[in-house]
This record gives C-alpha cells, sequence and structure tokens, in this order.
C-alpha cells in the first residue's frame, strides 16, 4: 500500500513540509487575531493529522497571540503558516503546493467578519489582458509549487 502525502511551504522555501495522513475539515476563521496574522479579510486553515506534520526543510517561528494559542510563521519571508493550540495545529491553506480540493466547508467567528465581506466577489473583475502579459516579465523568487531539493533564497533581505 502507498502512502499518500502532501507537500507545501512558505512563500520563499526556507520552510517545507510533508503531511502523511488525512487531513481534517478545511475552514475560514474571521476572528481578528486570524485577520491581523495573514493581513486579510480572514485566514483559511485547515487541519493537519496529529504527528502528521513532517517540516523537509527549517520549521516555523512562533509567536504567542494569547494563552493557548501560537501561529506559525516564516521567519525569512514572513508567510503565515501554521495556527498552533491545545487541540492540535492548523495549516494555513494558501501554504499547500496543491490547495484545489481545500475548500473551506465551514466559517468559525462570523460573528467577527468584516461587514462587506460577504459581498466581496460581486465586485467587477479587473479584465485587462495586457495586465497578465505585464506579470509574465516579472522575475519572481517566490518557491514554486513542487518539492524541490534546494532553493536559493535570491529574494532574502536581512
Amino acid at each position: 500500500m502507498t502512502e499518500t502525502y502532501r507537500t507545501g511551504g512558505c512563500q520563499c522555501g526556507a520552510v517545507r513540509f510533508r503531511i502523511h495522513g488525512q487531513l481534517g475539515r478545511p475552514s475560514i476563521c474571521h476572528c481578528r487575531m486570524c485577520q491581523k496574522q495573514f493581513g486579510g479579510f480572514f485566514s483559511a486553515l485547515v487541519t493537519a493529522p496529529k504527528g502528521g506534520v513532517e517540516w523537509t526543510r527549517a520549521q516555523p517561528s512562533y509567536f504567542q497571540s494569547s494563552v493557548n494559542i501560537d501561529r506559525g510563521f516564516c521567519k525569512n519571508c514572513g508567510t503565515p503558516m501554521t495556527y498552533r493550540h491545545p487541540g492540535g495545529l492548523e495549516i494555513a491553506v494558501g501554504t499547500f503546493d496543491d490547495r484545489s480540493d481545500l475548500a473551506p466547508q465551514v466559517q468559525v467567528n462570523h460573528a467577527a467578519r468584516l461587514p462587506w465581506v460577504e459581498t466581496i466577489f460581486d465586485q467587477p473583475v479587473h479584465d485587462d489582458p495586457d495586465y497578465y502579459s505585464r506579470q509574465e516579465a516579472i522575475i519572481s523568487f517566490q518557491h514554486p509549487d513542487h518539492e524541490t531539493d534546494q532553493w536559493p533564497s535570491q529574494g532574502l533581505k536581512i
């Protein structure tokens, strides 16, 4: 029997992980701490299997955001990566190499959501064909969405 696993990591590639086993329920959290950690409207997290996370390249650094919660991030690029609590570990959906099947199944702390978050996808779509061709000219230092033996830290500024 072949074991299935999933991979992912931070934007710069300094922190990478492999998850063995079945992921739990993907969720969106609207709490203020998640908004601040992710610098966004909410967080998108999925429960990691207990004992199933292997850090294959470095590990996140942690900030204790409350009595029982530590929030993990890459100390090099700042990517928010984990939400660690007494019951386990949640991994940021955006850090997975393949996120296609991690659609959130529940929203938590819904009462704390920003009042306009319900309508953000009702807004007009910016559809400029030249925009994407200009983006292709950018030289990216972002780690690709797959495993690599090494990854240069060209974007790292210390």
